[in-house]
């Protein structure tokens, strides 16, 4: 039944924008029981979904979601140039207001698919209170030696990556830091396992240059987006830390510490790769004397790299963009429960300082 309300709208029409609407709201809003999100999403339903699309996302040689935004993009516009162009003169003003409540339904389902599909990660246990962790081994100290044990280890590594044969084919998955992965996940205590994403490039790719992004993980098709610049000794950190998104930990600081043991359990050269990214976060906070001291222990080969790598990041990168495009990103990890917000990237220093790992050098961590 159901008649014409005012301006045009069915009551129908208006009812299932204003359900989109208030369950958006309200999904975003509600804090999820943790356990519950940790149980039966994280390790239940979201690692079932992205068992399946992964691999098939994997079977296709570009990125999935760059058709997606284009294609909504494009249905937007469509709608709204349609919808516009045939209102009669007088009834313009309630058109555009019956687009823009149709465009905020179609975002508010398309945040419950991306709830669905992934972005429920962000309310899972915090994974320090999976492992052994003591906030009072973290300090100033224990910062500077780790920044120190880094440097060591980058300069005894450096020549497995100088004579490494070279980063296989850019859409490929390294079988090495695949297996690393798989034990990584199990040492964390998986029930079961996340498929690696084969790297793919992306037409967001000026994006990712101007505002010094170097991967993102699609949180619907479950693939990851790696910047095409990122140099040959970067990428298995950036990838193992693109797959540990996959795997479900959708916070940043835990993404880093699980790419960085991802790195240590794989061969030299990628091992390399997790500890140079390692030293540039311990540095980050350490007073500025300290810093050049221990900055003077690395070698050539590990000062041309960190140099080449600047240099990458500042070949294109726009100030304003990058500083825009942070904002945004903090306020959306922020709306996520992620207090820290971008800060959250730095936080791995202390993941790995308070966690408590095995005897004998292995860096496995213990869990509770």
């Amino acid at each position: 039944m159901g008649g014409r309300a005012a301006g045009g709208w069915t009551a129908g029409g208006v009812a299932w924008r204003a359900a989109l609407l208030v369950l958006a709201a309200a999904a975003g809003l509600a804090r999820w029981p943790r356990a519950w999100v940790e149980r039966d999403y994280s390790e239940g339903v979201y690692l079932a979904l992205q068992a399946r699309l992964t691999p098939l996302s994997n079977l296709v040689p570009w990125s999935l979601f760059d058709p997606l935004i284009g294609l909504a993009i494009a249905v937007i516009a469509a709608a709204w140039w349609r919808g516009l162009r045939s209102a009669p003169r007088g009834r313009r003003l309630a058109r555009a207001a019956r687009l823009v409540t149709t465009t905020a339904a179609c975002g508010a389902g398309a945040y419950l698919l991306f709830l669905a599909c992934w972005g429920l990660n962000y309310q899972r246990t915090p994974l320090a209170d999976k492992l052994q962790f003591d906030p009072a081994a973290v300090s100033r100290d224990a910062q500077r030696a780790l920044a120190i044990e880094a440097v060591a280890a980058v300069n005894r590594l450096y020549p497995s990556r100088a004579a490494a044969t070279g980063w296989p084919r850019f859409d490929r998955v390294p079988g090495g830091l695949a297996q690393a992965f798989a034990e990584v996940q199990r040492e964390l205590g998986a029930r079961r396992l996340a498929v690696p994403g084969v790297p793919k490039r992306t037409l967001l790719q000026p994006y990712f240059s101007r505002a010094g992004v170097d991967g993102m993980v699609d949180p619907f098709f479950l693939e990851a987006l790696i910047d095409r610049r990122v140099l040959p000794f970067e990428r298995p950190f950036v990838l193992a830390h693109e797959w540990a998104h996959l795997a479900g930990y959708a916070d940043e600081s835990e993404a880093n510490f699980i790419g960085w043991l991802t790195c240590l359990r794989s061969h030299p050269a990628d091992q390399y790769s997790g500890w140079l990214f390692l030293f540039e976060e311990a540095m980050a906070g350490l007073p500025s004397a300290d810093q050049r001291q221990i900055a003077a222990r690395l070698d050539e080969g590990p000062r041309r790299d960190l140099a080449a790598e600047r240099a990458r990041l500042l070949a294109d990168l726009s100030p304003w963009l990058q500083q825009a495009g942070w904002r945004v990103y903090d306020r959306y990890l922020k709306a996520n429960r992620v207090t820290a917000g971008v800060a959250s990237y730095r936080e791995v220093v202390r993941l790995v300082l308070g966690t408590r790992f095995a005897p004998g050098g292995a860096w496995r961590p213990l869990l509770k």
